[in-house]
């Protein structure tokens, strides 16, 4: 999954030389990709022909080498006592069923890297089953045994025959088996390695998880049955026609009811249809007719080329709004069910995601035909990956070795013939991260061939020699900039240059999702929509891979690298995704369907050129016209609803915009602060989500002045990650207070009361209260780690060297005078003469508390903070939140697009965002009051001058650090931590990719804010 931040851009790894013919090598060793299958075809889900499902639970047992139980085999043939065996359920993955453990590395192979050889320490499994045959099975024809997934080679018998050996763990095998198959009393023996010279070419970031984990099934293959089809069905957008021929062996008939079509296999026709897409996903259910078979089919009517250097879907340029998915499920790993496949398209469907690249494998086929049931552009990845000869850099990689060209070869066929009737399939690639090759070649010359009208993709072919689009990894901002304007570094070819730079230009991974982020994914998407050759991207990824810990469904712990025992492991790196393990979306999959929406409304002003008391609407997805949208909208003051209605939009064209005017705000609207908010839902139900389902929103201040000037969501100042943000006015409601001395050295101001020697507040009303204090410190995310990034970008281990971590609190001196309270203190690490000057003046009017504090910063900075803002600590049983300001979710400075303005509560535990591995997290953005209650009503207030971010959790930002599972954290139920930021460090993705845009940077310079704290009682 990951770019190699080593690897030459543009300098192709030169070809290794032949090493000769292997020596004698047994089977799981030998790089063919094996023996007595059939070849591949189409797969369908269903036919007039008989099938048994062979899924159950199977008797099972497992040996710690290749050969350590009966080498002979002797397990395969019938009478065979397998009463002492264990029982495994069939699909599954042997190490998630209590047989052995799971293993996980992004890059290295697991084992020594000396191809095709693998350890002498081979986990494998005997399967066996024993079945008898339906009373109706056909006694006529042939049978064929399906494997539609085992990891990592495989050996099959039936009744003591052995039928062959395959590799390719992602993909079908079959056999012939008709003449070994009884009516009762079948013995089907497999004999599954965990490694073998096929897991030479996964290498795929993702756990290592063997066994049969996809379905086994028997088809019946009557007298002249399919033995294979293709379904081309082309799309004209000049006429509106589409052209239907199916080839076929044997020849039949294809019948479309509705399409009136009724013609034999091989002949081409023409006729009206309305096309298939990923925003409009129009199927014709067909019928394939032959001798001995008859198949039900859908078709998908539509045409995928490149052309004037822009890649289109029936003549439309298309923009790539995607993820990339591994099939992954916390408790069975890659066995995927079928409502788990669904519920991951509906999901994506909800979130405007509207591609998916089938990273690093094909996915269960059944997938690929929900992609063309509710409407979803693919990428199909073939299984291969070589990442461990290329990052660390090993010799001997197969991909440019020509022994291993036919397990090349025979992985393409085997994805090319299973999937190529899929409409939504647009692009085939020959996989992942394997560097270039003669292997590669050839494997992008048989697909040319045999499938000419869908292109070609490849990320690891830096010239493109391979491919039809320029494919890139986590490249920054400024160079998609650049390859959008086509003025990317050159290839020192000119005429590769050339071509190259005539190709339209995708992400196949970027904006990585690991942990807390990504960050900047708005400012990729402006580059997608202002350059026509970035024609958009995939994030990696879409589920964190984390296996549950513990055998409670319910549970929400879960285990990543390092948690099983491994001794070479790649830790929580498997943990990327928008999804949590358990499938909740995360914040970044709600931060990315805001960002990705396909309608833009536009607010009036100058910038965007929209008149005053208008909204500009623009449709911004690729095929569709907003026939399906209604707009609505809703006043807001001071978080309360006020006025709704219905706005009246045109049916817009794919691109095409409107200024719509806006009605009069109610006329007894209140004062206060006030916002519009326009929300695009669905008129009616789909296939994915009912009427009203939201698709698009935009919020905007209401022009008659009453918001607060530069506070809104994405607004200029609010956004801004640099200190010298100001105060915009100080509460000068009230009668002002005058600090006192008192007994038990303290100072009483209005509600407040202090400690005199250091100054810090101790009780506000009835609440016992410590702090508030600087603070400086998060707990670093997994992108302020930065894996693989620059030294630059990697924060985490800059801000522990400088100490922010360990920071030292100095009281300078404390005065009472006048109406203030005045306490200076020097706020800096050990060993470091840097240091954060902090004036911290407590003013007070009736019963109203007033914090202004003054950042210095002392010395040379040249790290940004992670934060500045005050902490304190509070009644734990404060347990309810309540504020005005950005939410629901939260937000950080590059990561707010969804954070819109309004009034919102929750328990304080909700406020948390319970990521794999804890860091920081659940902060609010743009808030104007925060209200911590119990339930009598009674709490604590607290007002922002400018608007702030806040986090409440029941552990300190230490605790938070230290834990390395969700499990470590342990509330206090005694005690809350507030967190009031004036300002955060943002987010980027340097996890893997770049670091934190210039712009939401948090830099160290002179700042001045201001809370205002309020006991309710």
């Amino acid at each position: 999954m990951t770019s190699d931040p080593e690897r030459t851009p543009h300098d192709p790894e030169p070809p290794l030389p032949d090493a000769g013919p292997l020596p004698f090598l047994p089977y799981y060793e030998d790089p063919s990709p094996g023996r007595g299958t059939l070849p591949p075809r189409a797969w369908y889900a269903d036919s007039s022909a008989p099938r048994m499902d062979l899924c159950g639970v199977w008797r099972f047992r497992l040996a710690p080498t290749a050969e350590a139980h009966d080498p002979e085999a002797g397990f395969a043939r019938r009478g065979f006592d397998t009463s002492g065996w264990d029982l495994l359920p069939v699909p599954a993955h042997w190490v998630l069923e209590g047989h052995g453990t799971p293993t996980y590395t992004n890059t290295r192979y697991p084992f020594p890297v000396e191809p095709p050889h693998v350890p002498t320490e081979n986990p494998t499994g005997d399967y066996r089953l024993v079945f008898d045959l339906p009373s109706d099975w056909p006694s006529g024809g042939e049978t064929v045994l399906r494997f539609d997934g085992v990891e990592s080679c495989a050996r099959v018998w039936l009744n003591g025959r052995e039928l062959g050996v395959f590799k390719g763990s992602r993909l079908p095998h079959e056999f012939a088996v008709g003449a070994v198959l009884r009516p009762r009393g079948n013995v089907l023996a497999v004999r599954v390695h965990q490694w073998s010279s096929g897991s030479y070419l996964e290498d795929q970031d993702m756990w290592w998880l063997p066994g049969i984990f996809r379905e086994v099934t028997l088809l019946h293959r009557p007298a002249g049955p399919a033995a294979d089809f293709f379904a081309h069905a082309s799309y004209d957008h000049r006429d509106g026609t589409g052209t239907l021929r199916v080839e076929s062996e044997p020849p039949g008939r294809v019948r479309v009811p509705t399409l009136g079509l009724d013609l034999p296999t091989g002949r081409a026709a023409t006729v009206p249809v309305e096309p298939w897409s990923a925003e409009s996903p129009t199927l014709y259910e067909a019928e394939l007719v032959l001798p001995g078979e008859r198949i039900p089919l859908r078709i998908g009517f539509r045409t995928v080329a490149v052309e004037d250097g822009v890649l289109k879907v029936n003549g439309r340029r298309v923009l790539l709004r995607g993820v990339n998915r591994h099939e992954f499920d916390p408790d069975r790993g890659r066995v995927m069910r079928a409502a788990t496949m669904r519920h991951d398209l509906v999901l994506m469907k909800r979130h405007n995601i509207n591609a998916v690249r089938t990273s690093h494998y094909p996915p269960h086929p059944r997938f690929l035909s929900l992609c063309d049931e509710l409407g979803m552009w693919v990428v199909d990845e073939c299984d291969l990956e070589t990442h461990g000869f290329v990052h660390p850099a090993n010799p001997g990689n197969p991909v440019d070795d020509e022994r291993w060209t036919p397990a090349l070869l025979d992985r393409a066929e085997r994805m090319v013939e299973r999937d190529k009737n899929h409409p939504s399939v647009i692009m085939w690639s020959l996989g992942n991260e394997c560097g270039t090759g003669r292997g590669l070649r050839a494997m992008a010359s048989w697909i040319r061939e045999r499938d000419p009208d869908r292109p070609l993709h490849y990320e690891g072919d830096p010239i493109c020699a391979y491919t039809d689009v320029y494919s890139r990894m986590y490249a920054d901002h400024a160079e998609v900039e650049r390859i959008g304007r086509r003025e990317e570094e050159p290839l020192p070819d000119a005429g590769a240059d050339a071509r190259r730079r005539a190709m339209p230009f995708v992400l196949c991974e970027y904006a990585h999702a690991m942990g807390n982020g990504p960050g900047g994914l708005a400012e990729y998407q402006r580059l997608f929509e202002t350059y026509e050759r970035c024609q958009g991207g995939f994030v990696w990824e879409w589920i964190d891979h984390g296996l549950r810990l513990g055998g409670d469904p319910g549970e929400r712990r879960f285990g990543y690298g390092g948690d099983f025992g491994e001794e070479l492991h790649d830790g929580n790196f498997v943990c990327d995704g928008l999804l949590f393990p358990d499938r909740t979306p995360s914040p970044g999959l709600v931060e990315y369907k805001k960002v990705i929406e396909p309608v833009r409304v536009e607010a009036p002003s100058a910038t965007s050129g929209v008149p005053l008391g208008t909204l500009r609407v623009t449709n911004r997805y690729d095929t569709v016209n907003s026939r399906h949208l209604c707009f609505r909208w809703v006043y807001e003051v001071e978080g309360r609803a006020i006025g709704s209605g219905e706005l009246a939009v045109p049916v817009l064209d794919p691109g095409e915009s409107a200024d719509v005017p806006l009605p009069d705000p109610p006329h007894d609207a209140p004062s206060g602060e006030a916002w519009w908010t326009v929300r695009a839902v669905l008129g009616t139900a789909t296939a994915w989500a009912p009427a009203g389902h939201e698709v698009a929103w935009a919020q905007f201040p209401a022009d008659d002045g009453r918001a607060a000037p530069g506070s809104g969501p994405g607004s200029a100042v609010a956004g801004r990650a640099t200190l010298g943000q100001g105060v915009t006015g100080r509460v000068t409601r009230g009668r002002p207070r005058t600090p006192r001395r008192a007994e038990g050295g303290v100072v009483v101001l209005g509600p407040g009361t202090f400690d005199a020697a250091s100054g810090e507040l101790r009780y506000l009303g009835g609440f016992e209260v410590s702090g508030p204090r600087l603070d400086v410190w998060r707990a670093p995310t997994d992108n302020d780690a930065g894996f693989g990034a620059p030294p630059a970008d990697r924060l985490e281990p800059r801000w522990r060297e400088l100490g922010l971590h360990r920071m030292r609190h100095r009281t300078v001196r404390v005065s009472v005078g006048g109406d203030a309270l005045t306490v200076i203190t020097r706020v800096a690490p050990a060993a470091a003469s840097l240091g954060l000057r902090t004036v911290r003046t407590w003013t007070a009017r009736d019963d109203r508390l007033r914090l202004d504090v003054d950042v210095t910063p002392e010395g040379d900075w040249r790290v940004p903070l992670p934060r500045l803002g005050v902490r304190m600590g509070t009644c734990g049983t404060l347990e309810h939140a309540e504020w005005f300001g950005g939410g629901p979710g939260e937000a950080y400075p590059d990561s707010r697009a969804a954070s819109r303005i309004g009034r919102y509560a929750m328990p304080v535990d909700a406020l948390q965002t319970p990521y794999v591995r804890p860091q920081e997290n659940g902060a609010r953005a743009d808030v104007r009051w925060l209200r911590l209650g119990r339930p009598d009503g009674s709490g604590l207030l607290v007002e922002g001058d400018p608007v702030f971010w806040f986090t409440v959790r029941r552990w300190t930002s230490e605790a938070l650090d230290a834990a390395t599972h969700t499990g470590d954290l342990v509330p206090d139920k005694e005690r809350l931590w507030v967190t009031l930021d004036h300002a955060q460090h943002g987010l980027g993705s340097a996890s893997c990719g770049p670091g934190v845009l210039p712009r939401h940077r948090l830099l160290a310079r002179p700042a001045h804010f201001a809370f205002t704290f309020r006991s309710l009682n």
